[in-house]
């Protein structure tokens, strides 16, 4: 099915994976993050407009009706593929092309041109060797429609603190981001005490790193699309 859209932003994302020629198991990554993007289809359906597909190999795209459920997305795939490492550009604009809902492909327009520039700083920034690298930027068409600045340097401090982590850590947290339950289920799923779950949460400075991914959303949420 193809829509037609001239006049209200959307969000556009851009992913793909960093260092790809590099990777040993590139086609096995590749059929993997299909896989991965399929479900990501299935279960958000209601907030994707044009399906997420493969689109250059190593890249992969995506058409967002709104931003509430936009990092729980990101962060889905990215803990699905890692250890992979996954860059994402977020653009916010307006899509001038046919949309065809069941794949984010031919579709064109700012939204998309600003989630490409978000990706191309993301590059430079890791060229330049910045101490905290994050791997998600939004960029705006308007720039009075979101603060960008804002909402950008809270992706570096969310970047900070998931560097510190261990890999248990990250399992444990990213289980409770994909959940979204408690403590409690969380160690009924690890086979753990719930004790170690809140020691965990507690070393890995969970509490903060979610209210902010909360607020994110929730500020992205609130954007008129």
């Amino acid at each position: 099915m193809t829509l037609y859209y001239n006049k209200n932003p959307f969000i556009a994302i851009i992913g793909d994976i960093r260092n790809s020629r590099k990777l040993e198991t590139r086609k096995l990554v590749q059929d993997k993050l299909g896989r991965v993007l399929e479900e990501i289809n299935s279960k958000y359906q209601k907030d994707i407009i044009s399906n997420f597909v493969i689109t250059l190999g190593d890249e992969f795209q995506g058409l967002l009706s709104g931003g509430n459920h936009i990092l729980q997305i990101i962060d889905e795939i990215r803990g699905k593929l890692y250890p992979v490492e996954l860059r994402f550009g977020i653009g916010i604009g307006r899509i001038t092309t046919d949309i065809d809902t069941k794949m984010a492909l031919g579709a064109d327009g700012p939204g998309y041109y600003k989630a490409r520039n978000a990706i191309e700083i993301l590059k430079e920034n890791e060229k330049k060797n910045k101490a905290v690298i994050s791997d998600i930027r939004i960029e705006a068409e308007d720039a009075n429609i979101v603060p960008v600045v804002l909402i950008n340097t809270i992706f570096e401090l969310i970047k900070a603190i998931e560097q510190d982590w261990t890999d248990r850590q990250r399992e444990i947290i990213w289980d409770m981001q994909e959940h979204q339950d408690g403590q409690k289920q969380v160690a009924e799923r690890f086979g753990i005490g719930q004790s170690s779950v809140s020691k965990v949460f507690l070393k890995g400075k969970y509490y903060v790193y979610a209210k902010s991914k909360k607020n994110v959303e929730e500020i992205l949420g609130a954007v008129k699309l």
